[in-house]
């Protein structure tokens, strides 16, 4: 019987990241306003104005070590990324607090959004809601998502990647379920 409630879980989860797509190469971007890490308003528009191109990336926490790496690599490669005139920002659905132990553990300097309401990942097709089960292990883990993103929905992003031409057109999307794929610097600039 704990096998089937397992195996039962296991298919729900798989099958709610199944049904999400992300939005696909030549799509043009859903727009967005926030407000960054930094209190700045984020306009997708505006930004596109005075750049030539934006790489938007979706993370799942400062709790998850794939998405630490990810930044850090950002980060390290942020001065190529700006000299190209790409401005980057990265959305997860954790809290302001968390964002800011996101900070101290990469080094971020670029804009950080708290997706409160799930606006943009929702737009963006990369939301899916994490299953019980999972939940509980992540917590196994030291992971509390409740704590972490300030609700008890459990929703996160599929970790993907988008390069936004002054056009608001998409020319690089990386959309990969497993959350430990991730896209290099070197793709998105050879995407450029």
């Amino acid at each position: 019987m704990k096998k089937l409630m397992l195996l039962t879980l296991a298919t729900l989860f798989s099958l709610n990241i199944i049904a999400q797509n992300g939005i696909k190469k030549g799509s043009d971007a859903p727009v967005f306003t926030a407000v960054d890490n930094t209190g700045k308003t984020v306009d997708l528009k505006a930004v596109l104005k005075t750049h030539k191109a934006v790489l938007l990336f979706f993370y799942r926490g400062q709790w998850c070590p794939y998405c630490n790496k990810q930044m850090q690599h950002l980060q390290d490669s942020l001065t190529l990324l700006t000299q190209r005139g790409v401005y980057v920002v990265g959305v997860s659905p954790e809290t302001e607090e968390n964002i800011g132990k996101t900070v101290t553990k990469t080094h971020a300097t670029f804009s950080l959004i708290s997706d409160k309401g799930y606006r943009i990942m929702k737009a963006y097709d990369v939301n899916y809601t994490m299953d019980a089960g999972m939940v509980t292990k992540y917590k196994t883990y030291g992971v509390d998502l409740e704590a972490n993103n300030g609700n008890t929905d459990h929703m996160l992003p599929v970790p993907a990647t988008y390069l936004i031409n002054k056009a608001g057109k998409i020319t690089f999307a990386h959309f990969d379920k497993d959350y430990k794929k991730r896209a290099t610097v070197a793709e998105i600039i050879a995407a450029m």
